[in-house]
């Protein structure tokens, strides 16, 4: 009967026309999609569900949470007289680098990590954990991004395991993962004799390469499959963690890490805005000593300290 209509000397609107052609057009694609069920790609599903030599690896700064966990450490631990408040004006400084920049520079974290080797060298390893379990309450709890959280717990959900790889303190990293509800975290360890920091460090920080071999080390204890594994960050210090999963997301990324995630096809997710890139995924969720570091970090995880 529709064709008759159009045969007719009758003029019609342009609005009835309109109408006309979008319901013949919305016919011919269902009679075209029944005819040929399946030709269009759909995206495997992902996490996958019960694979359990898959696992997700997440960055910390920026890409979980806003911000620098060792600068609210640092916070923390001056509220609780741990140093002056001069130190306190530099760690200020620091974070408001950090958060405005957006971007990890490794001279500006080194100085940082100097500053807080510093800060608790002499005092007691359990000492720090305890206070960590209360700065986290206090400074860090309300800058988890929801978002990334959510990514995190699509693995969980999917029965996969979870980790933080980090450049801060190992202790803080597993605190945050404990309150998380993750697997556990991969984080820089800082010497102990006898229970207390001596103000020097294991190895090297966990940072850049350092995290990928760290990762490598993880996997290869855990039984893992890097092939079905996932990784996420935010900055380009990380990309040879995200080079080595088969799975690597952008998360809240500096330009350096955009523009290499665009060139490689990664997925990428950007909270700092709303925004999201073309490439979402996850449709279930809404140099030198780099290599003695990483492996020392992970091999720490486990070993007890002197």
């Amino acid at each position: 009967m529709a064709a008759l209509r159009w045969l007719t000397p009758r003029r019609r609107s342009a609005t009835a026309r309109s109408v006309l052609a979008g319901e013949a057009s919305a016919e011919a694609a269902r009679k075209s999609s029944q005819e040929a069920p399946g030709t269009a790609p759909e995206e495997p599903p992902f996490p996958v569900l019960g694979d359990d030599r898959a696992a997700a690896f997440f960055d910390l700064d920026n890409t979980v949470m806003q911000g620098a966990a060792i600068f609210h450490f640092g916070r923390g631990l001056y509220k609780r007289k741990f140093f002056e408040t001069r130190d306190l004006a530099k760690f200020a400084w620091q974070q408001a680098w950090f958060r405005l920049a957006g971007v990890e520079d490794p001279e500006h974290m080194q100085d940082v990590r100097d500053s807080a080797l510093s800060i608790v060298k002499g005092h007691r390893v359990a000492e720090l954990e305890t206070i960590g379990e209360e700065i986290y309450d206090e400074y860090m709890a309300d800058r988890i991004w929801p978002g990334t959280r959510a990514l995190a717990q699509a693995h969980l959900d999917a029965g996969q395991r979870v980790w933080l790889v980090t450049a801060a303190p190992v202790e803080i990293a597993q605190v945050i993962a404990r309150r998380l509800g993750l697997t556990g975290a991969l984080g820089t360890v800082a010497e102990s004799v006898d229970g207390v920091y001596t103000g020097k460090l294991v190895g090297e920080p966990l940072h850049g390469p350092a995290k990928a071999e760290a990762v490598r080390a993880l996997a290869a204890a855990e039984g893992l499959d890097l092939s079905r594994c996932a990784a996420y960050s935010d900055s380009h210090n990380d990309i040879p963690m995200l080079s080595l999963v088969g799975h690597p997301y952008a998360i809240n990324p500096d330009a350096k890490l955009r523009r290499h995630a665009r060139e490689q096809d990664w997925r990428l997710r950007d909270y700092r805005t709303g925004r999201k890139a073309a490439k979402v995924g996850i449709p279930a969720a809404a140099g030198v000593g780099a290599v003695a570091g990483g492996t020392a970090a992970a091999i720490a995880l486990s070993r007890r300290r002197r």
